[in-house]
């Protein structure tokens, strides 16, 4: 290999930022080019300098915070959103919960209530279950949620002539990205990114917040024009939950949903219960139907069971 191949298969192989103190040390350990030079780090960066100002479009570069440039494949941006405004939102800290205070997931039944009410089946997907979870990165590739919406026809000729025309026509999936609150232009822009990144394969993508600050709606307003991604703004009571900006409709990315499929059991599970559906004759569609509610998340049967749930976990209710 010349320098300029090994530090695109080194690239290849992170696949992740890497600077060029990290790649000269893969190029090292995989034996893909043997160093002359005295300086041997200052070579590589100085060719990854060239990339960039050749203006080569198969590697991209990021300054985060406090460090040097990071380099990547431009071919893995949809995976890894890098923020556009310079912050280090890679290595973010997890928030960590007070006593007597709820966490993110705890959200998650407020949402499945919501979506259920407009017949979206959701299910939550646990990213520390797939392989590699150890990555930091993972959770810039994985939605907190997932949910599909089947078009209600009543007619079976309707139903029948929709599928023999286009069976994506009859469905739309969802990836949403839950937090607990964004109370600041930082906040809203790092995780509105991890939501452009998270569900980059899916028809629409939203970020969903328990608590929003009211003085972010005119920078949400230009994220959502500019990246299409909803955002909803979730209440203790879900039915009362709003849809502050739609998100924009776009095809799914089935390249990105079999590489979900290959890490995450939880989402090629929900694929695979939605292939089950499509394809099921008249005798068994309600049996699989509630198949896929049963494998889904549950959700709320009554108001006093929203009230309980609140007051078991600690959520505050306005």
């Amino acid at each position: 290999m010349t320098i300029k191949e090994s530090i695109l298969k080194s690239l290849e192989d992170i696949n992740s930022l890497a600077n060029a103190s990290e790649i000269y040390k893969h190029i090292v350990n995989k034996g893909y080019y043997e160093f002359g030079a005295k300086k041997p780090i200052a070579l590589v960066s100085a060719m990854l300098g060239e990339f960039i100002k050749n203006g080569d479009s198969r590697i991209k570069r990021s300054k985060i915070s406090g460090e040097t440039y990071k380099y990547y494949l431009s071919k893995i941006e949809k995976t890894l959103v890098i923020d556009q405004f310079g912050s280090d939102i890679i290595n973010q800290d997890k928030i960590k919960p007070k006593k007597n205070d709820y966490q993110e997931r705890d959200l998650h039944k407020l949402l499945s209530s919501f979506l259920k009410n407009t017949d979206t089946y959701s299910k939550t997907i646990f990213h520390e279950q797939s392989s590699n979870a150890k990555d930091n990165h993972q959770k810039w590739i994985h939605p907190d949620v997932v949910a599909i919406q089947f078009l209600n026809l009543q007619s079976k000729i309707n139903q029948t002539f929709l599928k023999a025309i286009n069976k994506l026509d009859i469905f739309k999936i969802s990836s949403f990205e839950i937090k607990r609150e964004i109370n600041s232009d930082y906040e809203l822009k790092k995780t509105f990114f991890q939501a452009v990144s998270n569900s980059s394969w899916a028809n629409y993508g939203y970020l969903v917040a328990f608590e929003i600050s009211d003085s972010l709606s005119e920078e949400m307003e230009r994220l959502n024009q500019s990246f299409g991604i909803g955002i909803i703004e979730l209440k203790a009571n879900p039915y009362e939950s709003k849809i502050l900006f739609p998100a924009k409709y776009k095809d799914l990315d089935f390249k990105t949903i079999d590489k979900l499929c290959k890490i995450n059991k939880d989402f090629e599970k929900f694929i695979e219960q939605i292939e089950k559906l499509m394809t099921a004759s008249d005798k068994y569609y309600k049996s699989t139907q509630k198949e896929l509610e049963e494998f889904c998340d549950s959700y709320f049967l009554s108001d006093t069971e929203i009230d309980e749930y609140c007051k078991l976990k600690f959520i505050p209710k306005a």
